[in-house]
Order: structure tokens, then sequence, then C-alpha cells
């Protein structure tokens, strides 16, 4: 009989929460294997004896046939004594590794090697017993299997079993404790299991009139949605805000009432038929709407589509999503129509988890609250994709994408975490070769946003058992998280922002030494401290050198630019000697005086500018709505004329684009707002082109990274593309990191771990 040997393997990566470990024992069995297996903080331990050919054969399935929901990372080998097991079985978990492993061994089972499980969708068996009259789970709003459903809202700690999740204090009834104690049951280990005997149920409450449990509250909910009401619903990673997606009355309501009058709505649909019915949308686009991930993603409208003009107004996208929950799944089918999705906060907070808080704070925006009892551990909105080039690219990280975990090319020299921006904020931790980025956590403008910034922070760094000891924060003085940072008590260091733009797409394309990467966005402050925004830079992480820009000019009341394109638009007349008959002269006197009038070279400003010539936009009610708009305008047009924009260097050689050219094309009424919008984009986009010829004559670079916000407008993305690419360019633009400031954390470690101390 041959020898039987012995080995100690491990395995890093995404394993736990995926049924990895019944998929071992299964393994086992298959192959002969005795030994056990068990969980140690974020990697997977196995004690492997069988016969050399078996043990070979078992490690290589361990990765080539592992659980769809998985991501094994490497596998680790090594002899070790015999234990003389019987049979294999399934350990509980601990918190250490194995105590014969040397310190090199047991690195796998160290802070670096935890890997927390996303939020997951419901699964098709799962949904399958959802539906099914003859299941003891049908219509349970709280079915799960180890396949799917709630990880990073719920995990309290490492490793990941029950009692460290908020699902401790719903102990498992006896069919249920059957279930998950059977190594060959999906449901072996599914740390949320419940069902409607011994797990979490729904509340509906709307003013006086409370129901209780799952029927009763889910009938008054669609009852309420039907009747035209607003209903706060609490999902996986926060609360919604719910409404009949075909009611104008019902949206407007919920418009005047967050205030949110013309930001566009997500709208959810009960399956891919719905979905067909309402945008156009590609096969390759469905599989990928259909992903676990379960995204948002900005799609075009139908003609005569069976949805509210007051979902997304003046825009010709729509953000759509499938329901990823089982509650969700429920209320779809009850209501048998698309619902508005939009997150349960206050404007540019962070979505609300507690049931109370919600019904406290969201007391003047709901009719109705459908509330459940399952703790949500931390805060996480839906991610965001829009296509662009072909591509689905995010635009916001959140649930079941994040936390996004991330190679380094090399170790950074200590853990460090990452602070972002004061827009569209998220935080990056980073140590050894590893980097995490949270989920979207929201504009820094409020208390409760600084809160949540330093609970994330806090998270992050218990989970993965890593504490930073050193931050990185944006070089702009007002950033609203510089108190949390200065609290910390560590050493920080200070990141140029487009710097750090430029390196967050650097990182995707590592095969790439010389770069030319244009950073458009709003503001950021730039080298000279000035408001950069519109700047081309040449080099790689840790030595951009700044190569080209816009032409400068100076914003009238500063930040209230952002939010009122008329000013952008009065600046350029003024800078080029003529009136602004809209604004008021005592502006134009304090602008002339250079009072509260920073210089800036921002694209995004330039396309707000647009904006309000054109008659699109002259007050935003959110960030970014002017060039929505124009993009949105400019898409009906088939004009594709670029007008020539002068390129010439300045005194400190940076090759500068003059606008001004382009005013009386903006100016000029007797063309469709639509033929100025186009030519705009494709001018700007002409303009970047020529940007790019007189650098790579310069530097003999062709490779073009594209970053910064203004790059999610897929007008101006699309054309920059094809004139780069017919005059011999290489062209890259993010796929797996947000291009607007939601990458900058993830930026400014990389342009720190490049940066010569």
């Amino acid at each position: 009989m041959p020898e039987r040997s012995a080995q100690f393997i491990t395995l890093s990566g995404r394993v736990q929460g995926v049924g990895f470990r019944p998929f071992v024992y299964r393994l086992a069995q298959q192959h002969q294997i005795t030994g056990w297996v068990r969980n140690v903080n974020g990697a997977v331990e196995i004690q492997a004896e069988g016969e050399p050919v078996q043990l070979q054969r078992f490690s290589r399935a361990l990765l080539s046939e592992a659980p769809p929901l998985s991501a094994p990372g490497p596998l680790t080998v090594t002899a070790c004594p015999s234990e003389h097991a019987e049979a294999f079985s399934i350990l509980d978990s601990q918190a250490g590794s194995a105590a014969w492993l040397n310190d090199a061994s047991s690195k796998m089972a160290d802070a670096w090697s935890i890997h927390l499980p996303p939020d997951g969708f419901v699964c098709a068996d799962c949904l399958a017993e959802l539906h099914d009259p003859a299941n003891r789970r049908h219509r349970y709003p709280f079915i799960n299997c180890t396949q799917c459903g709630p990880r990073y809202t719920l995990i309290t700690a490492l490793p990941y079993d029950r009692s460290n999740t908020s699902m401790r204090d719903f102990p498992l009834c006896p069919d249920c404790r059957r279930e998950y104690e059977n190594p060959l049951d999906r449901r072996f280990h599914a740390e949320p299991i419940a069902c409607p005997v011994c797990g979490p149920h729904l509340q509906f409450v709307s003013g006086n009139e409370t129901h209780d449990g799952d029927e009763a509250a889910l009938a008054a909910a669609v009852t309420a949605l039907r009747s035209g009401k607003i209903v706060a619903v609490k999902g996986i990673g926060g609360y919604h805000l719910l409404c009949d997606a075909r009611n104008d009355s019902a949206i407007a309501t919920l418009r005047e009432r967050k205030p949110r009058p013309a930001k566009p709505l997500a709208v959810m649909v009960r399956d891919l038929d719905a979905l067909r019915a309402l945008v156009h949308i590609a096969p390759e686009q469905e599989s990928f709407i259909a992903a676990p991930a379960r995204p948002i993603v900005l799609l075009p409208w139908r003609a005569d589509v069976d949805l509210s003009p007051l979902i997304a107004p003046g825009l010709g996208e729509v953000g759509c999503l499938l329901p990823y929950s089982p509650l969700h799944a429920l209320l779809l089918n009850d209501f048998d129509g698309p619902l508005v999705a939009t997150s349960g906060n206050l404007s540019g907070e962070p979505v609300l988890t507690d049931n109370d808080e919600a019904q406290s704070r969201l007391s003047h925006l709901a009719d109705a609250f459908l509330h459940h009892n399952r703790p949500i551990v931390r805060p996480a909105d839906d991610p965001v994709y829009r296509v662009i080039a072909g591509t689905p690219r995010p635009l916001r990280l959140g649930r079941g994408i994040a936390p996004l975990e991330l190679e380094l090319p090399r170790p950074v020299p200590e853990p460090v975490l990452a602070l972002g921006s004061h827009m569209k904020n998220t935080l990056c931790l980073a140590w050894g070769t590893r980097a995490v980025s949270s989920p979207h956590i929201g504009e820094l403008d409020t208390l409760r946003s600084l809160d949540t910034l330093a609970q994330v922070a806090a998270d992050l760094q218990a989970l993965y058992q890593v504490q930073a000891t050193r931050v990185l924060i944006d070089r702009h003085p007002g950033y609203g998280y510089r108190r949390y940072a200065r609290e910390c008590q560590l050493p920080l260091s200070e990141i140029w922002h487009h710097h750090a733009h430029a390196s967050a797409v650097a990182w995707e394309f590592p095969d790439v030494n010389e770069w030319i990467v244009f950073a458009w966005d709003g503001v950021g402050l730039g080298e000279d401290h000035s408001l950069w925004g519109g700047e081309a830079l040449t080099g790689a992480p840790g030595r951009w050198r700044h190569a080209a820009a816009l032409r400068p000019f100076h914003l009238p009341g500063g930040d209230k630019a952002g939010r009122e394109p008329w000013r952008a638009a009065a600046a350029l007349l003024w800078e080029t000697g003529q009136p602004a008959p809209f604004a008021p002269e005592p502006l134009h006197q304090a602008w002339s005086h250079r009072l509260n009038s920073p210089a800036s070279s921002s694209a995004g400003r330039l396309f707000d500018a647009a904006a309000a010539l054109c008659g699109v936009c002259t007050h935003a009610s959110f960030e970014g709505e002017g060039p929505m708009r124009l993009e949105a305008v400019a898409a009906s047009s088939s004009n594709t004329h670029a007008l020539a924009l002068p390129l010439e260097r300045d005194a400190l050689g940076i090759w500068r684009t003059d606008w001004a050219p382009l005013l009386p094309m903006l100016t000029d009424a007797s063309h469709s707002a639509a033929d100025r919008a186009a030519g705009f984009h494709h001018s700007l986009a002409q303009a970047l082109v020529d940007q790019a010829q007189q650098l790579r004559a310069q530097t003999g670079i062709s490779t073009i990274g594209l970053t910064g916000g203004v790059f999610q407008n897929h007008l101006l993305a699309e054309s920059a593309i094809v004139r780069l690419e017919a005059t011999g360019f290489s062209v890259h633009l993010p796929q797996r990191i947000p291009v607007n400031d939601a990458g900058l954390s993830f930026g400014q470690i990389i342009e720190h771990l490049f940066t010569p101390l």
C-alpha cells in the first residue's frame, strides 16, 4: 500500500464567507484525504494526509474547482507531522496559526492575509426557494446561503463566524442548526443563516399605524407604494427611499422634500425583461448588471418609456439596478412595476443604517418605514457604473464591490491610511503589498459624514488587524478631514491632488513606464497653489511633471462657481474683455480687483461656463449638473466639427490651450444649443490631442492616461480616444478605480509609494 504523507496547506484571498470549507470537505472526500480545514483570520488552513498523487490532485483542485464567489490567493504547501486522522473534519475557527509553523510560514495567517467577503446578492437557489410555497423559507425576506447574502455590512470582527456578526443575537432553531452543521448542506456555516422561526423580521410603520410580521409589513409597504407614498426601506447596507417610478406626483414630492430638484434618481426593476422595456442595453451590459455585485448602471432611456420624466430630467440616461436582496425581490414582485430607489440619507451624507435614527432623520422625507431588526454594522451605498468606450467603469464604489482589495506593485514602507478627497470621499488602507479602498462615504460637509469617515477608518484597521502609522492627505488646506487627520496624532504626508489622480490610472496599467496623463476635473490645489483642473502631466508615479494646461481664468465667488455655472461664464467673458450682462456689476468690480476670485485652469469649470452660455444650466442643484446637461444636449447633435484652439508654451514651459475661440460659438444663438454643445465637446477633445502631440514630440511618450471627473463624460472621453488613437497614441482609461475623486485615496497610496523620502 502506498505510503501516506501529510501536508499543511494555507490559502489566502477571498476564502471566507463563500462556502470554501465545505468545498474543501467534499473535495477531501472525493480524493480520499484525511485531516481537517479551518478558518484562521482571513485565511484557510488545511491539514491534509493522503497518498502523494492524491495530495497533488487535491491541491490543484483547491484552486481550479473553487466556489464561484471565492477568489483564492496564493496556495502554500509545507510538509508537516502526521496527525494520523481517520477522517476529514471541519474545525472551529481560531485567531492564530499552527504553533509548529515558523515565522515565514505563518505569515499567511497574519493580518496581511485577511480578506473580507463582500455583500452578496440573492442567488438563484435561494430565489427559487423564496418563491416555492412548499419551502419553509417561502417569502422569507432574509433567506441566504453560503453563496449569497450580507457579509461586509454585518461583520463585527474576524474570523468570519456567526458570533462575530450582527446575527449573533438570533439563536438558530433546530432546523437551521442542522443545515448549519452539515458539511454537505449549502448552508453549512452560512453565518447569516435564518428562517421565519429564528431569524430577523420586518416591521412597517406609518404614523400611528404599525404592522409587525413579514407578510403584513410587506403588504402594507406595497399598498403605500401603490398609493403614491414614499417608503424608507432598510436593505443590506442602509436605507433606500422607494416610490413608484411611474408616478410623477410621488417623485415630485420626493424631490421637494429631500430637496433634490434635478439630481437623477436610480430605478430598480424586477428582472432583465423589465429592464429591456425601459432602456437600451447590450448583452454584455446585461451580464454586468446581473452580476453578483448588482451595481447601478447608467443606461440610455427608450423612447416613450413607461417611466416618469422626473427621474432624470434633462438627461439621456437613467441609473438602473436589479434587486439584490430577497426583500427587494419580494417588493418588486408584489408591486409589479419599477421603483425609484435612492439612498436613504440627507443629501451628501452617508446612507442611514439604524432604525431609530432613520425614522427620526428621514421623517420629513418618508411617509412610511419598512424596518427590519437585523443590525447593519456599517453603511455601504450602492455602486454606480457608466459604460464609456464600451466598458463599464466605476463612478462610485459600494455594496458588493467595496471594500475593494488591490495589490500594490511593491511594499509600502509602513502601514498608511489615505484620506482621499473632500468630495466623493473614500478611504484607502495599505500595508505590505496590499491596499483596501473603502465604500463611498460622501461629501465631508457634515458632522455625520466626518463621524462615518472616522468609523470606517477604525473598522478597516480593526477588521484587517492593521494599525496605520502614517496618514496621507490632500494638500488642500480646506478639506473637511484635516481635524481628524490631526487627531490621529500620526505623521502626515501631503499629496498633490492631480498627482494622485495620475498615479491611480498608472497603477492599472503596470506595463507602462512613461505616461502623458490628462487630469481634468473640477478643482484641485496645484503645485503653484492655484486651482488646477485641466492639466497634463508627464512621467510616472513619484516623478510627475506639469507639462500642459488650459488657459487659467479667475472664478468670481470662488467655490460658489461650482454650483452657479453663470459665474464661470461671466469669468470667461470678462477675461476676454467682453461684458456679461447677466452678472451683477458689484461682482464684476470684485472680480476686477481679484477679491475672492481665485485663478483656475479647471476643465470642469470650463464645462460649467459652456453649459451656462448655451442656456442649458445657469444654476446647478447638484455637483456636475451643468456638464451632465451639456453632454445630454450634445448627444442629440450630429455635429463633430472641432474648432482649432491656440496652443503656446508659457514662460514656465507649460503648453497652454486658449479656450477664447470657443466663446463666439457658444454665444451664437443662431445655432442650436445641441450643435454648440457638441462643438464644444469635440473642440476640447481635439485640443487635448494637440497638447498630446506637442508633448510626444518633446518627450517621445506615446501612451496616454485619462483621469479626473471630467472623463466621466463619455462623449468627451470617446471623442478624445478616437482622435488620439487615429494619431498613433495608446490610450488608457481606468476600469477598476473611479476616475473621479472616489479614486483619489488609492492614488495617494500609489503616489506615496513611489515618492522619494
